[in-house]
């Protein structure tokens, strides 16, 4: 899986970190990133509900 969080449509909800903390961070701008070497989820059954609990659907999994 590969974790992509477009930073165009973040705005900062936190939504994600909150959901998932191990996979998420917020960075100086309060913008949503994934945490480095964690773009591939880490199995983290947690990333899936913390894109769908993104407000502005800035997150997006793919499983391939």
């Amino acid at each position: 899986m590969t974790i992509h969080v477009a930073k165009d449509r973040c705005v900062g909800a936190g939504m994600c970190a909150l959901t998932a903390p191990g996979i998420f961070t917020q960075d100086d701008d309060g913008l949503s990133e994934v945490l480095p070497g964690r773009q591939d989820g880490g199995g983290d059954p947690l990333v899936r509900e913390a894109a769908r609990a993104c407000p502005v659907q800035a997150i997006s999994v793919d499983e391939a």
